[in-house]
């Protein structure tokens, strides 16, 4: 899903940018509508190869199935479909786009970063909680935070592939790709698959 004719319908501005460090990746980004607007989200299975790779595609495939669920209700049901692989740590958010605002929640080390269009907002940015674990194998409990969204805000999600620091701009410049790609130019670790998913909310309804 990385076309313009599938990101137009959606309402929002969006981009990916990632690298493998084999054949497969073991990083994978979710952009699947709802009926309300929208789940995203970044999933990182354990290592990196083939095995990865299978687990975040399976963790994938369910989440943009049901894109509606409740987050807490996919992590669990991706805690189930993941026994038996290497697991993987992952954050996804639910985006409302007809009540404008966001539910948001991790677990591992996919960091998310929220930027606020308005210069006067305070916080300026925000940050997705995490908890520790794996899906697959340890799942903790989880209590999903909602925020309000405003058009302009910019939403970063980025696996451990990305050196910590990404969302420290002050105000994210350029389209949603633009900025995706300079955030993997400028903070790529050399030793492990990485992706960043940029959303940035546009106002109005997918």
């Amino acid at each position: 899903m990385s076309s313009a004719e599938e990101r137009e319908p959606l309402g929002y501005d969006w981009g990916w940018a990632g690298r493998a460090l084999e054949a497969d990746s073991g990083d994978v980004h979710v952009v699947a509508r709802s009926p309300r607007g929208a789940l995203v989200g970044v999933i990182d299975g354990l290592g990196h190869g083939t095995e990865a790779a299978l687990a975040a595609r399976r963790a994938a495939r369910l989440v943009e199935a049901l894109p509606s669920e409740p987050l807490a209700t996919l992590f669990e049901r991706c805690h189930e479909a993941l026994h038996g692989t290497r697991g993987a740590v992952m954050s996804l958010a639910s985006i409302d786009a007809r009540d404008a605002h966001m539910t948001w929640i991790g677990v591992g080390n996919v960091e998310g970063v929220l930027l606020r269009a308005d210069p006067a907002a305070a916080p300026a940015r925000e940050t997705i909680l995490l908890r520790g674990g794996i899906v697959g194998y340890q799942l903790p409990s989880l209590r999903p935070e909602a925020v309000p969204l405003s058009r302009g805000d910019t939403l970063i999600l980025a696996s451990d592939g990305i050196r910590s620091g990404f969302g420290d701009v002050q105000r994210a410049k350029g389209s949603a790709q633009e900025i995706a790609e300079a955030i993997l130019a400028n903070h790529l670790r050399p030793d492990d698959d990485a992706l960043v998913l940029v959303v940035r909310f546009g106002g109005g309804t997918p």
